[in-house]
């Protein structure tokens, strides 16, 4: 019996772990930046993972070039207590676009993109430049494809569902629009909604006193999630789990009228 779980991937000989993990990444990507195969030896120097013998988690880097700092994608991967599939994080990055450094301090410490400390330098420019919260380079906009690449890898382990952990509140408005619900965390995504409204409480703490925070973020989510991210909770935004049943769409939508 294949496994079907990443601890069971993880037991595999190396070049079967490389082969299996390696079957969603989209192809797409892969045509897009002219990535030679992975299973040849320049392949392989462009795709990197951490998979020990024995752990029950995975992460994998994909480089368009060698000695390039950023991966194109990069997804970290566990196993719940159950046995399905937990991504705890999934990162697509446009190696062409430019490079803000909300993920380090000045003297080069991990920010661990902003939960452990911020640069707040970095993330103003960020905001000015369209990205969201975490985002140290532009999207691919291929979250379709990989998604879809991705259900191919749960259905190939005998999954008909699986979990991620959005790390912003625009993760996971993004996530609501591809098809997932939410195991934990609706009530908390409504309340959001409900206290961006002209009557609401964060709505109240719009008072321009920051880049973060300025009154015309109500309505767009990209920039409650900034506000979020600078604190307007009164708390980290945590406890927020979603799942995808394969081939099914959720049809959530806690943001209603609110614009990108």
């Amino acid at each position: 019996m294949p496994p079907s779980t990443i601890g069971g991937i993880n037991l595999l000989p190396e070049r079967e772990k490389r082969a299996t993990y390696s079957r969603y990444i989209p192809q797409a990507l892969l045509d897009k930046f002219n990535i030679p195969p992975l299973t040849s030896a320049a392949g392989q120097s462009l795709l990197q993972f951490r998979f020990a013998s024995g752990s029950t988690d995975v992460e994998m880097s994909l480089f368009h070039k060698v000695d390039f700092p950023d991966p194109i994608l990069y997804a970290h991967m566990t196993d719940t207590i159950s046995g399905q599939i937990h991504i705890l994080l999934y990162i697509l990055n446009d190696p062409d676009a430019p490079r803000f450094d909300v993920d380090k301090m000045p003297d080069g410490s991990p920010t661990k993109f902003g939960i452990l400390k911020r640069n707040i330098e970095a993330e103003s420019n960020a905001l000015a430049a369209g990205l969201a919260p975490g985002q140290i380079r532009r999207g691919l906009r291929m979250l379709g494809q990989a998604i879809e690449k991705f259900e191919e890898f749960a259905v190939a382990l005998g999954h008909d569902m699986y979990f991620i952990e959005p790390l912003y509140y625009h993760n996971a408005i993004i996530f609501e629009r591809y098809g997932f619900a939410y195991q934990v965390g609706k009530r908390l995504m409504e309340s959001i909604h409900a206290g961006f409204q002209p009557d609401g409480d964060l709505y109240a703490q719009l008072d321009d006193s920051n880049p973060f925070r300025m009154k015309d973020s109500a309505n767009s989510i990209r920039k409650r999630s900034w506000a979020i991210h600078d604190g307007i909770l009164g708390e980290p935004f945590t406890n927020v789990t979603m799942y995808k049943r394969v081939g099914i769409h959720a049809g959530l939508n806690t943001t209603k009228e609110a614009e990108w």
